[in-house]
């Protein structure tokens, strides 16, 4: 079993900055990929950014690319979302995702965390 635990959401205007944090713990050795995910009100969840437990490899929505970039930190056990240039319609809830393989795709993943609202409006 693994636990994630997702940090550093909140209110930003657009064009701000939010780095999410997302801790994993418990048997960890059971997954080689986090993945970030989003979902807003009224729509369906998307991957937005994952990256690979192991050489760093990582993936961007392109929605996302070139404004968010994801980094990992193996000795902590925790993944970053580093989010630049917000806009409104980045405003979801986001959700960190641990599994055995690295992609944008929800079933790649069997642990989830509880996700950490992003909220961008003037």
């Amino acid at each position: 079993q693994v636990h994630l635990v997702e940090s550093g959401g909140g209110l930003v205007q657009p064009g701000g900055s939010l780095r999410l944090s997302c801790a994993a713990s418990g048997f960890i050795v059971d997954y080689t990929a986090i993945g970030w995910f989003r979902q807003a009100p009224g729509k369906e969840r998307e991957g937005v950014s994952s990256i690979s437990k192991s050489d760093g490899s990582t993936y961007y929505a392109g929605s996302v690319k070139g404004r968010f970039t994801i980094s990992r930190d193996n000795a902590k056990n925790t993944v970053y979302l580093q989010m630049n240039s917000l806009k409104p319609e980045d405003t979801a809830v986001y959700y960190c995702a641990a599994g055995s393989h690295n992609g944008l795709w929800a079933f790649l993943y069997n642990y989830w965390g509880q996700g950490t609202q992003v909220t961008v409006s003037s």
